[in-house]
């Protein structure tokens, strides 16, 4: 029995065969529509189109990030509780095992398990359903987190943690590919993000602020610490609520009664753009093997190893910049906290610029190279400038700028060089997947044996940066060739004769 029956597809398929449009990329042809396409296009202004993707951008952009805000918050206020006092209470400073690498390490184990059949199913139930639900559930293991009494405890919450965030990250990232065209996804996944990150500039504000709440008398001798998780699990259930009324299904979903502010006729226009900029708007019937087809492509696996190598850092920052800034900066409990809020604005500014330069220029594997560049420099500052505590904090500006501005990029870079709705959703599940093996290097680099300075961990880092500048160098050399051998008509790139690669 297929696992998508695809009843509400548009009356509609793209012919690979037709002319394609001139007028999106005059240096790459794209993906040809056929002539239905092409005359829903025609029946609206450039201000008209422009004015219905606003629409679209409102609805979807902001609640995919404000939910993406509190999955980050959940998954990495470890750092902030374990500085104000959960480290002592639970007694994780042991060095065999390191209980806190430990807590932080098992949650990427079934993080990386469960994401292919969690991707699958954000299309088998629809993204407001299964999105929402598994929000809401997660918001109510993290209240849990508050509660516990030995640190095992933590371990068995962070497993499950790790099963029921598994689906969001590339559901929303194979969402919101369906609805925009190659070139005005960059901006979208960097604002998705940027929103998303709030969570790691403001965390440790708002950590700082639910510490100090009062215990209750039935909490006599529990640390303030345990606020964090059931104030911050409480709002996640909130946004969970927001989710389920606000998410928008897939755009070849024409029955959807949440899709309410577009008409069918825009939602048509939506379903003809995507197509004439790849061919890959309507959907086929599910099958393993089809699925299963794109691990065949070997550059799908350079690209999870660019999300691998990102991600280490970004989640190493995540959860041990608190503890860097406390134990190795020498700043106060509560100055740490406070002090994770301004690298993480100055990389918002750093992502939009370079998701804005993407899409403008058309150019990705320059912007990857450049956050790397950018990254690199920031940890050698942070590692060598022995002495300097103002230099070293610097150099943390540098660092979490270039590894969370590489994640849109990154992920654009993907999405911009793969055709096909279910070698999209492959693609998505592995990426993130490879994300995740970067978490769990990301999650055990730093030891406490290694402070002050860290530079074990930041040597790590640093290599992983370097590693995927020879992965875009090879990328580059790939795509070129590629192109060129299409350009003469002697190959065809992913299944489409006027398909080209995103350099």
């Amino acid at each position: 029995m297929a696992l998508y029956q695809d009843p509400e597809k548009f009356d509609y398929v793209a012919d690979s065969n037709t002319k394609a449009s001139s007028d999106d990329d005059k240096s790459y042809p794209t993906p040809t529509a056929d002539h239905r396409d092409q005359s829903i296009i025609d029946r609206y202004t450039e201000a008209e189109i422009k004015s219905i993707v606003r629409r679209v951008d409102l609805r979807l952009v902001p609640i995919c990030g404000l939910m993406y805000c509190v999955s980050l918050l959940d998954r990495t206020n470890l750092s902030n509780a374990a500085i104000a006092g959960m480290t002592k209470e639970l007694k994780l400073a042991t060095k065999n095992p390191d209980r806190y690498s430990v807590i932080t390490l098992v949650f990427f184990i079934t993080y990386v398990v469960a994401q292919p059949p969690t991707t699958l199913l954000t299309r088998f139930f629809g993204p407001r359903i299964w999105l929402s639900t598994i929000t809401l559930f997660w918001g109510v293991t993290m209240i849990g987190f508050g509660f516990v009494k030995d640190w095992t405890a933590l371990v068995g919450l962070r497993l499950l943690l790790g099963v029921l965030e598994s689906g969001f990250f590339p559901g929303v990232v194979y969402l919101l590919s369906t609805w925009y065209r190659r070139y005005e996804v960059g901006k979208r996944y960097s604002i998705f993000y940027l929103i998303g990150s709030l969570a790691s500039a403001f965390g440790g504000i708002l950590a700082f602020g639910l510490i100090k709440i009062q215990e209750s008398p039935r909490q006599k001798g529990d640390g303030g610490w345990r606020w964090i998780f059931i104030v911050e699990g409480c709002l996640t259930c909130l946004v969970a609520i927001l989710g389920y009324i606000l998410l928008v299904s897939f755009p070849d979903n024409k029955k959807s009664r949440f899709i309410w502010f577009l008409s069918a006729e825009e939602r048509q226009l939506i379903v003809a753009r995507v197509n004439q900029d790849r061919g890959d708007a309507d959907i086929d019937k599910f099958s393993i093997r089809k699925w299963l087809g794109g691990a065949s492509d070997w550059k799908i696996w350079v690209y999870g190893l660019c999300f691998g190598c990102t991600t280490t850092v970004s989640y190493a920052l995540a959860y041990f910049l608190p503890i860097i800034l406390n134990v190795g900066l020498k700043f106060e409990a509560g100055t740490a906290q406070c002090l994770i809020a301004p690298p993480y604005v100055f990389a918002g500014i750093v992502m939009f610029a370079t998701g804005w330069f993407g899409d403008k220029y058309k150019q990705r594997g320059a912007c990857v190279a450049f956050n790397a560049i950018l990254c690199i420099i920031g940890l050698a500052v942070m590692g060598w400038a022995y002495g300097d505590t103002r230099a070293r904090y610097f150099g943390v500006f540098f660092a979490t700028a270039g590894a969370n501005a590489n994640v849109p990029s990154v992920l654009t870079y993907q999405a911009n060089n793969i055709r096909g709705q279910w070698k999209r959703a492959f693609c998505s599940a592995t990426l993130v997947g490879c994300g995740a093996l970067g978490g769990i290097v990301g999650s055990t680099v730093f030891r406490s044996e290694d402070s002050p300075t860290y530079v074990p961990g930041l040597s790590v880092a640093m290599g992983s940066q370097v590693l995927i500048l020879a992965a875009v160098g090879v990328l580059t050399v790939a795509f070129t060739t590629n192109n060129k051998k299409a350009d003469r008509g002697e190959k065809i790139l992913e299944d489409s004769p006027s398909f080209r690669y995103t350099i």
